[in-house]
């Protein structure tokens, strides 16, 4: 027997509209260098001085070197000339290594702050839980969270700090993880699900939860975080390997040609000393991307850390500027996340009344979000039971088994049950029961499905027997502004691909709207898995993100695999970026850090063999001025430089200084918005191609202006 409502003078609102809030959209960018950092992170530039570290980049070894060897020369025949070089090639190092000083020390303060939420934390260890067991025979113990074990089992209450990384096995509780990802809003973990995932040094707000650890001493999470900040578990990557090896053949090359030139110029009659010789080799090698080329690789991780990401490999930050496939899952991802009632279709011959009331009694004891937006729906038609229409009556909750929700109302002389839920498992309670299925239900359901929506079919069994009533249409709500994201993505060469477990009907629509390339419905992790193969096989690079432990073995397939902090620590092990804020639409920006980093390195390499072009100009002319029979080379002097000294002075001066000029931009990055690998090109060659000509006329001829009334040059 159902409660029929009165008739209505207006007609129902339509459902809430969406969130108007759109998420911002981040240029990667950062902010200017504070000057306080390159004053701080200077003491540890000399420290680098050390030959076993300068080695390791052989560009700035090969300078140090020369400084040396300019030194010594200044020592053994003074002069202001070899005094003024030597000291500028010096400085020329440092600021090489200031560039990479300053890149990790960022994170120093940073680390610092983290490594404060560990503390002396002192854990409620479990001597025996199981599941059931009641609170009262708990055998508690208190230890050092240091001595923690995974597997150990540690309660935490409200107010508590949980003690080590682990998943909750017991409980719901509020937690407050500022100190780790900075986020203020607390959110919940719960037992079971992929929600479950808690992190050391985070705080419980409200309730209490047991959880299980799962990581070691020393390896925690946070451990991990520290490391990376701080740059000591930094490796370079393959890219930045071979562009060390490009730049290491480069030199190689140069010294072979330097040091066959001075029998050449000796032949001239044009000898030259070793302090010309070393800064005729120092402007033509690579000194530029040299020096901040490390610099780039630690500010390219630095940037997910402040978007709190935590790249747990160099890789995976320069594999995410190469990929051109991404798989994002639909819900949280392209939606905002929870489907919302919209409206109630009944078949011919109920009202909208009767089905939402129905609809209605029938999710009162669901608690998915999906069900609380029908009740919501529903009190739009002014429909409002009281306690006094449940007296007879008990409520069905919903259920992951049966994917039902209901009521039933028993009376003397009548009953009435009612049922909502997914198409399949509502027609299958309609049939057991003797009832019918019209056929203009499944066109209903098929009509909602081809729409995008998701279809909850509503039936009754009273003493007129088991009928369908209609179905309620949820909706899922595309994010405002994804179409224009995935539009960026495609005039970046990316291909996007949407998946979900709806049917291949809703999953197109969704696409559709949302503007993706492609959808994987229905998928399982099996299916996520075989698709990243085929990606994969045929030459792409491909991203996913994921939370739970079905999504672990995707995340380890995957080129940038990116687990949610929220998710399971198999998801989080699996992956090898971890998104602290659980916010699935960040993939999209660390492919953009990504790119920014290729693109950075790029443009900076660009810039810096086109300087070296223009520093030979001001050089070479220099070397042989006043030659017999090399005359002709005072045609290059097209800057008309004041005296050769002047000349090979001001080379070497600029070569320092720019390298401090561009280190704010190694840091930040090269401002990087979407579009083809053929105008990105087209910007480096325009931008700091013709950059790296210009900059060296200009800048040399001023500090030759500046340095001719230097006495002795």
């Amino acid at each position: 027997m159902l409660h029929l409502v009165p008739e209505q003078d207006t007609a129902p609102q339509g459902p809430a509209p969406a969130r108007a809030a759109r998420r911002r959209r981040r240029q990667v960018a950062g902010g200017a260098i504070d000057p306080k950092q390159l004053i701080t992170s200077l003491p540890d530039a000399v420290r680098k001085l050390h030959p076993r570290v300068m080695v390791r980049n052989p560009v700035m070894f090969v300078v140090e070197v020369g400084a040396v060897l300019t030194t010594l020369s200044a020592v053994l025949a003074p002069s202001v000339f070899a005094w003024l070089i030597s000291g500028w090639l010096w400085l020329t190092v440092v600021f090489a290594n200031l560039a990479e000083a300053v890149a990790e020390g960022r994170g120093k303060a940073q680390a610092e702050s983290l490594r404060r939420t560990r503390g002396a934390l002192v854990a409620r260890r479990l001597r025996t839980w199981r599941v059931g067991i009641d609170r009262r025979d708990w055998d508690e113990q208190r230890v050092p969270a240091a001595d923690l074990r995974p597997q150990d089992f540690v309660v935490v209450e409200a107010g508590g700090v949980v003690p080590g990384d682990g998943e909750v096995v017991e409980g719901v509780a509020a937690v407050d993880e500022s100190a780790v990802t900075g986020e203020s809003a607390p959110v919940i973990r719960e037992a079971g699900g992929d929600r479950s995932g808690v992190t050391g040094g985070t705080t419980v707000l409200s309730d209490r939860i047991v959880v299980r650890i799962t990581s070691r001493p020393g390896h925690t999470f946070l451990d991990r975080m520290i490391a990376l900040v701080e740059g000591t578990t930094r490796q370079k990557t393959p890219n930045e390997l071979a562009l060390n090896i490009l730049l290491a053949c480069l030199t190689v090359i140069f010294i072979l040609a330097v040091v066959s030139l001075q029998p050449m110029a000796a032949w001239a009659g044009a000898s030259q000393t070793i302090t010309v010789l070393v800064a005729l080799l120092v402007t033509l090698i690579p000194t530029t991307i040299g020096a901040l080329l490390s610099a780039i690789g630690i500010a390219g991780m630095d940037r997910l850390v402040q978007r709190n990401v935590l790249a747990l490999s160099g890789r995976a930050v320069e594999a995410a500027g190469d990929v051109n496939t991404l798989l994002l899952d639909k819900t949280g991802t392209i939606t905002l996340g929870d489907r919302q009632a919209a409206s109630f279709v009944p078949v011919q011959g109920v009202t909208q009344e009767l089905l939402a009331d129905a609809a209605q009694l029938a999710s009162l004891a669901d608690e998915t979000p999906e069900g609380r937006s029908v009740v919501a729906l529903s009190q739009r038609y002014g429909i409002q039971h009281t306690d006094a229409d449940f007296t007879h009556g008990r409520f069905v909750p919903f259920s992951a088994q049966t994917r039902m929700s209901g009521a039933d109302f028993a009376f003397r002389d009548d009953f009435c049950r009612i049922r909502k839920g997914a198409g399949a498992a509502v027609t299958d309670w309609v049939l057991r029961r003797g009832g019918r299925v019209p056929a203009e239900a499944g066109w209903i359901t098929d009509s909602i499905a081809a729409g995008g929506g998701t279809p909850l079919l509503v039936a009754v069994e009273d003493r007129g027997g088991a009928r369908v009533l209609g179905a309620v249409h949820l909706k899922d709500v595309v994010k405002p502004g994804i179409a224009e994201r995935f539009a960026d993505l495609r005039a970046m060469g990316i291909k996007t691909v949407m998946i979900t477990g709806d049917n291949p009907l809703t999953a197109r629509a969704i696409a559709e709207e949302a503007g993706v390339d492609d959808f994987l419905a229905e998928a399982t992790p099996e299916d996520k898995l075989a698709r990243i193969r085929q990606e994969q096989a045929g030459g792409n690079l491909v991203a996913m993100t994921g939370d739970g432990t079905n999504d672990a073995p995707a995340l380890a397939q995957a080129d940038v695999g990116v687990a949610m902090n929220t998710g399971t620590s198999a998801a989080k092990e699996a992956g090898n970026m971890v998104d602290l804020d659980s916010n699935p639409t960040k993939l999209i920006e660390i492919v953009e850090v990504g790119k920014q980093l290729l693109i950075t390195r790029g443009a900076l390499t660009t810039f810096s063999i086109c300087n070296d072009v223009a520093k030979y100009f001001a050089i070479v002319p220099a070397m042989f001025s006043g030659v017999a029979g090399y005359e002709g080379l005072e045609k290059l002097n097209i800057m008309g430089l004041h005296s050769s000294t002047s000349a090979i002075a001001s080379a070497i001066v600029f070569n320092a200084l720019v390298i401090v000029a561009l280190i704010p931009l190694a840091l930040r990055g090269v401002r990087y918005a979407p579009s083809s690998a053929h105008a990105l090109l087209r910007r480096n060659l325009r931008v700091y191609g013709l950059g790296g000509l210009v900059a060296p006329f200009l800048g040399i001829k001023l500090i030759d202006l500046l340095i001719q009334f230097v006495p002795g040059i």
